[in-house]
């Protein structure tokens, strides 16, 4: 009798829970929208921003552009050099002193707080090798705080689908190189790609690394690599910490959580259709 009424409370706390978390969710979408929603429209996310101070009026667009770009850029570096560092801990690092030191270190990394990403970033980047503040300098911030992201992660993928066909290849005469490309990364592609994605959205929401290294306060989309841009996180940062307007920083606000959030359906839907084609294969 003790043993079943403590597992119907088990499971009423996790059912709360999971409400709680469905509910709190709900109502910072709710908010964000309810407090913006007189200045979203298709021209608020087509139009320059204007006024005075700047971004009291008009759209988002280059600020909208600005976060794609450095999402992208910023998930291709990380993410290969993740998937790369992930690829040489699952399948050629040796279980033994450097393989402990390089998979603590990507844990510490993922600890650190990313406004000292932001802070060696321009020290070396902007004050040592003389770059000026620029979509490639925030970039490259950005891909170093997310790579811990990615290689953690692609690590676990490895391990549970590609551990396997390493072995059953090695065990066919195949080298490493052949199986890892021509098997484990077509196999794993799906997944390794959700979490590219989600190292981008991770990278796109923070404001902290690109803060000195990028984003300003005005700016056209960025046409080079060199160009200054405008970023969502900052604008946003920029209207709150000054006062400006709260509609628009609301407005902002919403789009952004909204970005993100298609960002994290897309990955979903990814890994659902994915895992729905190999039950219909194994059937």
């Amino acid at each position: 009798m003790k043993n079943n009424m403590g597992k119907y409370v088990v499971r009423l706390i996790c059912l709360l829970l999971g409400l709680l978390t469905i509910g709190v969710t709900l109502f910072l979408f709710l908010f964000v929208f309810w407090k913006g929603k007189n200045v979203i429209s298709l021209s608020f996310l087509l139009d320059d921003p204007s006024g005075m101070p700047i971004g009291t009026d008009g759209g988002i667009f280059p600020a909208l552009m600005g976060s794609i770009y450095l999402g992208a850029l910023s998930a291709i570096i990380g993410g290969i050099i993740g998937i790369g560092v992930a690829a040489y801990l699952a399948f050629y690092s040796p279980c033994g002193r450097f393989h402990n030191v390089v998979k603590g270190a990507l844990f510490g990394l993922s600890g650190i707080p990313s406004i000292l990403f932001g802070l060696v970033g321009y020290t070396l980047l902007i004050y040592q090798f003389g770059m000026s503040r620029s979509l490639i300098c925030a970039a490259i911030t950005v891909a170093a705080m997310i790579v811990p992201f990615v290689a953690i992660r692609a690590k676990k993928i490895f391990d549970e689908k590609g551990i396997e066909y390493m072995r059953n290849s090695e065990s066919l005469g195949l080298s490493k190189e052949y199986a890892l490309w021509r098997l484990i990364l077509p196999a794993c592609l799906p997944e390794l790609l959700s979490t590219i994605a989600l190292g981008m959205a991770y990278g796109m929401g923070a404001v902290a690394p690109i803060l000195y290294t990028g984003a300003v306060m005005q700016a056209k989309v960025p046409e080079k690599l060199t160009d200054p841009f405008m970023s969502l996180p900052y604008h946003l940062y920029m209207l709150v910490s000054n006062g400006f307007s709260l509609e628009y920083a609301y407005g902002t606000a919403f789009v952004l959580m909204a970005f993100l959030l298609c960002i994290q359906l897309l990955c979903k839907l990814i890994s659902y259709f994915r895992e729905g084609a190999q039950w219909s294969l194994k059937r």
